[in-house]
């Protein structure tokens, strides 16, 4: 019994951390969010909302700059201030943001906003138990172990959660009658969007697939649903 201690106070820590985790984003999203009201988006997820049989998608704005959209556990979907002020610079087209909405709903209806906050909790109590584990035989060096498979892992569940959400999102902006084009143009422009001054590399590149992968997985299907 003993000897499963660590695992068994992993979980709890990670059950506990999950119910926190979800209370503080809510609580965030709430304080720093507001609805989106754009007459030129509107009509372009209206469109989407008609496809999927919905009377409305509510979109909300998040008030930071980084350019990013969220799938929120409670399934409510965000783009950031940031994309928003690029998209009213001219830099990134209405059905562009059109895809980036799309996307965030593939996550919510394929459930991985939900799953991910799971996920995070989980990896943390993997990371714990690991690293308690680990540290017993690899003094000094179990925690970096432990650190670097648990990131491996997130990684991972990551990229394939943006695979399939790409996918759900170009089936729904064909459906719409909006086209699978603004998600292949926007992925073009992702990279500079993001770009740091100081030439980090950005975010969502760590944890995304790269964009030539994904743009020809959409041309995958693209060429799949021409032939059917």
């Amino acid at each position: 019994m003993l000897k499963l201690t660590p695992i068994l106070l992993a979980i709890a820590y990670g059950l506990v951390y999950y119910r926190f985790s979800a209370w503080r984003t809510a609580k965030e999203l709430d304080h720093k969010s507001t609805e989106l009201a754009d007459p030129r988006l509107k009509r372009l997820t209206d469109r989407m909302a008609a496809a999927l049989d919905l009377p409305r998608i509510r979109v909300n704005i998040y008030e930071i700059d980084p350019i990013n959209g969220l799938a929120a556990p409670d399934g409510r979907i965000f783009i950031t201030r940031g994309f928003y002020r690029k998209y009213q610079q001219g830099e990134v087209s209405a059905e562009e943001i059109a895809s980036v909405i799309a996307h965030e709903l593939g996550h919510v209806a394929l459930g991985h906003s939900r799953r991910r906050m799971i996920d995070f909790s989980g990896q943390n109590a993997l990371r714990t138990a690991l690293a308690m584990v680990l540290s017993r035989f690899l003094p000094g060096v179990g925690v970096m172990i432990a650190n670097g498979l648990a990131s491996l892992l997130a990684a991972r569940l990551s990229r394939s959660d943006e695979y399939e959400a790409d996918a759900y999102a170009a089936a729904l902006l064909v459906k719409a009658g909006i086209g699978v084009g603004p998600q292949k143009t926007l992925f073009g422009k992702l990279e500079d969007l993001t770009n740091s001054r100081s030439g980090a590399v950005p975010a969502w590149l760590m944890s995304h697939p790269k964009t030539v992968e994904r743009i020809k997985a959409l041309e995958a299907l693209e060429a799949r649903w021409e032939q059917a």
